[in-house]
C-alpha cells in the first residue's frame, strides 16, 4: 500500500468506532486527537529501547528522539495492519518474520496521549536496517538513561516520554 503524504485518517470517538475521516493535515491543523496511530519498542536483553533520532525534513518533531517505531493508521485499516505497514516502511521488519507483543492500548481521554493508540514490542539484541529517510541514528538506552537526555534538554517527540514512563517503569 503506498501512502501519501496527507493520507485520509478516520475520525473515531470516545469508544473508538469510525465516524468520519479527514486528511492527515486537516486532523493537525484543528488539534483533533481522535484518530488513531501504532507505536512499537524494540527491546534487548539488557532492558534497553532502540531510541532513533528522526530525521531533520519532518514535518513534525524534526530531530527529536522517538519510539522505536511509528505511523498513523490510515483510513480503512486496521492497527494491525498499519503495524505490518509501518514496520516494513520505517524498520525493514515483515511482521509475519518476528515475535511481535502488543502491550497496551491508549486513549486521549484516559491516557492523555496525543490520539488512540496501540502499542506494541519487539525483542530482539539486533538494530533494525531502519529507513534513513525517517530516522539520522539511534541509541539503546535505559528508561534512566533516556530520562537523563530528557533532563539534559534533549527532545523528544511527544508522547514518547509519556510511552516510556507507563510501559517501562
Amino acid at each position: 500500500m503506498t501512502v501519501s503524504i496527507d493520507e485520509y485518517l478516520d475520525i473515531v470517538d470516545e469508544n473508538d468506532k469510525v465516524i468520519g475521516r479527514k486528511k492527515r493535515s486537516e486532523v493537525y491543523k484543528e488539534g483533533l486527537s481522535n484518530f488513531r496511530v501504532v507505536n512499537l519498542f524494540i527491546l534487548n536483553s539488557n532492558r534497553e529501547l532502540w531510541i532513533p533520532r528522526r530525521a531533520a525534513d519532518k514535518r513534525l518533531c524534526p530531530l527529536c528522539l522517538d519510539a522505536s517505531m511509528g505511523g498513523h493508521v490510515i483510513s480503512g485499516e486496521t492497527y494491525e495492519e498499519a503495524l505490518s505497514r509501518e514496520l516494513k516502511e520505517e524498520l525493514n521488519i515483515d511482521l509475519e518474520n518476528v515475535r511481535c507483543t502488543g502491550i497496551g492500548y491508549l486513549t486521549p481521554h484516559e491516557n492523555a496521549v496525543s490520539a488512540f493508540m496501540k502499542v506494541y514490542e519487539i525483542r530482539t539484541d539486533l538494530a533494525p536496517d531502519y529507513n534513513r529517510a525517517d530516522f539520522v541514528e539511534y541509541f539503546w538506552l535505559t528508561r534512566a538513561a533516556l530520562f537523563e537526555r530528557i533532563e539534559r534538554g534533549e527532545r523528544t517527540k511527544g508522547d514518547l516520554p509519556k510511552l516510556v514512563e507507563f510501559f517501562y517503569s
